[in-house]
């Protein structure tokens, strides 16, 4: 325990990666002991200690500390055998000796007189080492105490401008963003032109003419549809070339750095972290993050559309409309702070759930063996139901955003409603029709909106967290043209033979 930083509470790291064979030993041993069982069995216990530290731990544990068990234990250490009651002596898998120590003695006392030689000319040199050693240690100042296994970094804060700039520009320098984003414009164009022809060219009632013929407007309305359905495509393939290619980019540049990085970083990482970011953030920017992206821009179009076409047929709703977008933005900016720093702990908290679950299958022969299922059951939901708190928080704070958005928005589409009942005598039937007609999708595209730009925020901290693994500090390089060979090397060469 003294050589530990932190004593019984120093972190160990998976599969003991920090520690010595020795020390995983001895942890071993302590477990069994505090376990309290009434019969010990230890398949060479001594088999990774040194001669002084084995004579230590058992004359300590198993003459001291267990000296009221029963205790079975299998060694080729021949010193220890004078203490026990009972020695039986195994040969090619037989049985070949049972007695006590001075009867075996008598049979077998040359082969065991020079094993005990052996062991002991061994323990002193094993002694007179770890004494110096220890001596050694004790003088070494001390240095700063910290756990082998560090906390996982979390940023703070808003993800910054640079996280998503990278994100848009790392495939093709950003060029398919641009259209993606000429092709929603025009998308949102077409539909509103759509709307404003079927008002415009088909009759308002019984008896009046219609200012075109029939197959007139259909053909001009096919043209449209088709146009919005060439540009709907066009979106959805530039989405998908564009999420694909960033995601193969930072996925490999992560591999790469990992793959790179000193053996000193994964004595300090747990596999769970690494792990969740190749699952869960993987994932979100696969599938989620440039969805979002493009619901962000196609619902931004959208809300204007809806505000033009409004505007249009009464332009006083604006003087509601401007001071309700800086009610939702404000709002807005006073949701995002909580909901980005839930999803930083989502992620952190997610991946203590992926190392408990791998190290529990990996170990399920000695969990069993201990009797300790439901130990590490209990365990395992408390881990999840940790993993779960903040998921729950933020669906809930999403849902105390929505409530202020709907009211917004239906206080605008009233105010709308009331200056056409009022002042809507010279307005055309069917064009105030429209108007209603996308009014009654603000409330909706609204709420898409502040999701969109909510969700899309939170869902970037999967591309900062991985970014921060593709700036691990790498080993040196594979190859230093400092030190390359010339192309000639070897310029000649010779064998020689002694015979």
């Amino acid at each position: 325990m003294k050589i530990l930083s932190f004593g019984d509470q120093t972190v160990i790291g998976e599969r003991g990666i920090n520690m010595s064979g020795g020390q995983k030993q001895r942890i071993q041993i302590a477990r069994a002991v505090y376990h309290g069982a009434d019969i010990y069995l230890f398949d060479d216990p001594f088999s990774a200690l040194d001669a002084h530290t084995s004579s230590h731990v058992f004359n300590e544990v198993l003459l001291g500390l267990l000296k009221e068990k029963t205790v079975v234990y299998v060694t080729h250490q021949v010193e220890f055998l004078n203490a026990a009651d009972a020695i039986v002596v195994m040969k090619d898998g037989m049985i070949e000796q049972i007695g006590k120590y001075n009867t075996l003695k008598q049979l077998i006392g040359s082969q065991i007189n020079s094993l005990l030689a052996r062991d002991s000319n061994k323990a002193e040199q094993s002694s007179d080492v770890i004494s110096k050693e220890g001596t050694e240690a004790e003088k070494e100042p001390g240095s700063p105490l910290t756990q082998a296994i560090k906390e996982e970094e979390r940023e703070k804060g808003s993800v910054e401008f640079a996280v998503y700039w990278k994100y848009l520009t790392i495939a093709y320098g950003g060029a398919l963003v641009v259209l993606v984003v000429l092709c929603r414009v025009i998308v949102v164009t077409l539909e509103v032109a759509s709307y404003y022809w079927l008002a415009w060219a088909a009759s308002a009632s019984k008896g009046v003419a219609p200012s075109v013929t029939g197959s007139t407007l259909i053909s001009i309305y096919s043209c449209l549809a088709l146009g919005i359905s060439t540009c709907t495509l066009a979106v959805d393939l530039l989405i998908a070339t564009a999420a694909y290619t960033t995601a193969t980019i930072l996925f490999r540049k992560m591999l790469e750095c990992v793959f790179r990085a000193p053996m000193s970083f994964f004595d300090a990482t747990p596999s769970g972290r690494f792990l969740s970011r190749c699952s869960t953030d993987q994932s979100a920017i696969e599938t989620r993050v440039p969805i979002l992206i493009e619901d962000v821009a196609s619902s931004v179009f959208e809300v204007l559309g809806v505000v033009v076409v409004m505007a249009t047929v009464a332009w006083p709703v604006l003087i509601i409309f401007i001071p309700v977008v800086f009610l939702c933005v404000w709002y807005q900016q006073y949701y995002m702070p909580t909901a980005r720093e839930l999803s930083r702990l989502i992620g952190v908290c997610e991946a203590p759930v992926t190392q408990h679950f791998v190290e529990t299958i990996s170990g399920s022969t000695t969990i069993r063996s201990f009797d300790k299922q439901t130990r590490f059951g209990v365990t395992y939901m408390k881990i999840l139901d940790t993993y779960s708190r903040p998921d729950f928080h933020i669906g809930a704070a999403m849902k105390w955003l929505f409530f202020r958005q709907d009211a917004f928005a239906c206080i605008t589409f009233g105010f709308l409603l009331l200056f056409l009942v009022s002042f809507g005598q010279n307005i055309h039937p069917a064009i105030a029709g429209v108007a209603v007609s996308y009014g009654l999708t603000l409330s909706n595209t609204l709420a898409g909106l502040v999701w969109s730009l909510c969700h899309c925020g939170t869902k970037m901290i999967s591309v900062e967290r991985i970014l921060q693994y593709t700036s691990i500090p790498s080993e040196a390089p594979l190859i230093i043209e400092s030190n390359r060979p010339h192309s000639s090397w070897p310029s000649h060469g010779e064998i020689r033979s002694s015979i």
